[in-house]
């Protein structure tokens, strides 16, 4: 009888999302690569990376982001990028990641209390 492999196990979570909110390269990487890790342990379906508020990549950080799309795959999930300014898209799709969906989203509505600033009468 020959050894069958075992199946995935089920997702834990279906969608988690990441907002990366400063420059996305060597010296915040570790940080980030931890909190990846994290993340990727949960198994989730779907992940999406916000990148509306990073204006910076570099090399290791592509390098990064292809590591998580290569991990996620494996596990049956899917990596999205959300909003990334144009030139990091030009970047991203020269990189290899052009696989990767790109969406452009509408920003959600912040959560929590807005401060508003009133006009000195």
């Amino acid at each position: 009888m020959p050894a069958s492999l075992p199946s995935p196990p089920e997702s834990a979570v279906p969608h988690v999302r990441v907002d990366i909110t400063d420059e996305l390269d060597l010296a915040g990487l570790p940080e980030v690569a931890h909190v990846m890790d994290r993340i990727l342990a949960l198994r989730p379906r779907e992940l999406t990376i916000d990148l509306a508020g990073c204006r910076h990549v570099d090399a290791a950080a592509v390098a990064l982001l292809l590591d998580v799309h290569r991990r996620l795959a494996r596990q049956g999930g899917l990596l999205t990028l959300s909003s990334p300014h144009p030139r990091i898209r030009r970047i991203l799709e020269n990189s290899g990641l052009g696989a990767v969906p790109v969406v452009d989203t509408p920003r959600p509505a912040a959560r929590g209390r807005a401060r508003v600033a009133s006009a000195s009468r």
